[in-house]
């Protein structure tokens, strides 16, 4: 069920054409959906008081109106450890194109996962998981549902894919947390049944589980016209 914050958070993405990372962490947030701990900053001291209060280390991201994929202008600052690393990181992202704010966020361990959306012209709302991170564009390694969810479709989707052994644990790796995947996806994919009027695709790329749980790392929604 929408919310006004929810509503007020999608208004304002039309308004642009895509939803930027921190309302996007908002909106997930709203919905019941794991994302890490983040703050965001304005200036210096804010980014400091940030990261000492997540905890280091910590990853810091660009957030500009102009910017949709940061990894093209290298937009993204891992395993900051300290303040003097997180300002030198700061004062460079804060100089990138249209920059408004830096995201502060703790840093995740675990396999990289997609999740996402597409609104389908013929089927309606279908949710996608498949192996994530930069990889994603290279194997096309995922399953699609029709949303909403149940419970058993995250597991056929966890199982039709090719590289499953990465879910299931492999050389040694502990399993991933099944039915934390399985909250995530299905409170997801409610939240992309409420969505179907106002955007046209979901992409949480990556979502970090391990067998202690799942959080979204970084999410885009990309709005109708």
């Amino acid at each position: 069920m929408m919310t006004q914050e929810m509503m007020e958070l999608i208004e304002a993405a039309g308004r642009r054409g895509w939803m930027m990372e921190p309302a996007a962490k908002r909106l997930l947030e709203l919905a019941g959906c794991p994302v890490p701990r983040y703050a965001v900053a304005r200036s210096r001291e804010e980014a400091g008081k940030a990261a000492r209060e997540i905890g280091y280390p910590v990853i810091a991201k660009v957030v500009s109106p102009t910017i949709v994929h940061k990894s093209d202008v290298h937009g993204v600052e891992l395993g900051i450890a300290g303040d003097d690393e997180l300002l030198t990181a700061f004062d460079r992202l804060f100089a990138l194109p249209d920059c408004q704010e830096v995201l502060i966020e703790e840093s995740l361990r675990g396999t990289e996962l997609i999740i996402g959306a597409v609104m389908d012209d013929q089927f309606g709302p279908m949710v996608m998981l498949g192996i994530g991170g930069t990889a994603v564009e290279v194997y096309h390694d995922v399953a699609l549902r029709m949303a909403p969810l149940k419970e058993g479709d995250v597991q056929a989707m966890a199982t039709s894919l090719k590289a499953r052994k990465l879910i299931e644990g492999f050389r040694g790796q502990a399993p991933i947390d099944m039915e934390a995947l399985a909250a995530c996806l299905l409170r997801f994919s409610l939240l992309v049944m409420d969505l179907e009027p106002y955007i046209a695709s979901a992409d949480l790329n990556p979502v970090f589980c391990s067998s202690k749980g799942c959080t979204i790392a970084d999410a885009r929604f990309i709005m109708k016209n």
